[in-house]
């Protein structure tokens, strides 16, 4: 088990009618003046925003409001969004929203604190932050964690990258996490949702790492719930229980615990974020279609990791080391399949990419040659071209 520092201060709130109370929390943060982050009309058609709006003006604090927040969140309203913080002396980012609402927050919260630096140099590792302004969670989608994560992610259009960072400065100061606020979401994005869960488990359990058996138990505990409930929220959107289960699987998953003690391997996300990058395709759909291909490619180098995967998750019945791990890569696969995730590019809706564009897919998951990913088996720009190469059909 390796060493490490945990500090995950972000303060979770949790259950019916939670975020009432996200004017009281604001103030306990030395908030006064805010900017209010959100998506799409589905905040507004459901009265969600109208309820904070009003929560906040009774508690006398002032509030502008920023909307437009798209997948795969755009550098270029987080520009906007700083401007307009730094214009107004917002002091207080408030995100209502999922992952990209939240990733957008935190970038107009780092702009905003760090004013005459180019924001997309942050992601670029070319500038380092040196202060942000706090950030506040009112979730709305069971995913990206991103509400306890250290972890943004922006989409920069002008130059087609799609890049993360990861800083401590990121971490949201508080959460609310209702789960009666995912109950109106297409069955799509519950889907997508339920891989990005599971993908930020799977992206830190299988790593070279040796003998870390509590965070290993964790990791594998949080999957096998996330795959029972998400089949049962499927079927039933408005199930309490299980949309209660997803949600806090979601935080715990990307809040580090599930991979303590272990180096992170998060292959599977930095191929994925190039099909987003430059297909802009859902963010959870990227990462189905291609973990199978990644698994197939990479698991003999350490096949015991995988047939722990399947015996511990899957309950694989597998009488030796591979029959084991491959029946828990294909129950994997199964399942996505039985959340209609795709499994290669015809099901993410790409369809079979020429060669050229599976090399330059490649070129950018490796920056050009400037790395490499992965840490279960480190990949190289081949690798990476050969994983791309078996999901494309």
């Amino acid at each position: 088990m390796n060493g490490f520092t945990y500090y995950s201060p972000t303060k979770v709130l949790f259950g019916r009618g939670c975020e009432r109370n996200v004017a009281a929390e604001i103030r306990a943060f030395g908030g006064k003046k805010i900017l209010l982050v959100y998506g799409g009309h589905s905040a507004e058609k459901s009265g969600l925003l109208a309820k904070v709006g009003r929560a906040l003006e009774e508690a006398g604090l002032a509030y502008r409001s920023l909307g437009g927040v798209k997948p795969n969140p755009r550098l270029e309203l987080a520009e906007k969004g700083v401007s307009l913080a730094v214009e107004y002396g917002a002091d207080f980012i408030l995100a209502v929203g999922g992952g990209s609402v939240i990733d957008t927050a935190k970038a107009i919260a780092l702009g905003a604190a760090n004013p005459g630096t180019n924001l997309w140099n942050f992601w670029l590792q070319k500038a380092k932050p040196e202060a942000s302004l706090p950030v506040g969670v009112i979730l709305t989608i069971s995913a990206s964690g991103s509400e306890a994560s250290e972890a943004a992610v922006l989409t920069n259009r002008d130059t087609g990258e799609k890049r993360g960072l990861s800083n401590e400065l990121n971490r949201p100061r508080f959460a609310f996490l209702d789960p009666e606020l995912t109950y109106t979401l297409p069955k799509y994005q519950i889907a997508c949702g339920i891989v990005d869960i599971m993908m930020h488990t799977l992206d830190r359990y299988f790593t070279p790492t040796e003998g870390n058996e509590l965070t290993d138990e964790i990791a594998e505990a949080l999957l096998r719930v996330v795959i029972r409930n998400g089949t049962k929220a499927l079927e039933r959107p408005d199930d309490y229980q299980a949309m209660s289960e997803l949600m806090w699987a979601g935080s715990l998953s990307h809040n580090d615990l599930t991979g303590l003690g272990a180096l992170k391997d998060f292959a599977v996300h930095q191929l994925g974020h190039e099909l987003s990058a430059m297909f802009d395709v859902a963010h959870g759909a990227s990462l189905s279609a291609v973990w199978s291909s990644w698994a197939h490619y990479c698991y003999r180098s350490k096949p015991e990791r995988f047939a722990r995967y399947a015996r511990n998750v899957w309950n694989a019945a597998g009488a030796d080391t591979e029959a084991a791990a491959l029946e828990g890569i294909e129950k994997t696969v199964a399942y996505f399949k039985s959340l209609n995730m795709p499994i290669d590019f015809s099901g993410l809706g790409i369809g079979v990419q020429r060669e050229e564009t599976l090399r330059e897919l490649a070129d950018r998951c490796v920056f050009r040659g400037e790395r490499k990913v992965g840490s279960f088996r480190v990949l190289d720009r081949s690798d990476v071209y050969q994983i791309y190469s078996l999901a494309n059909h």
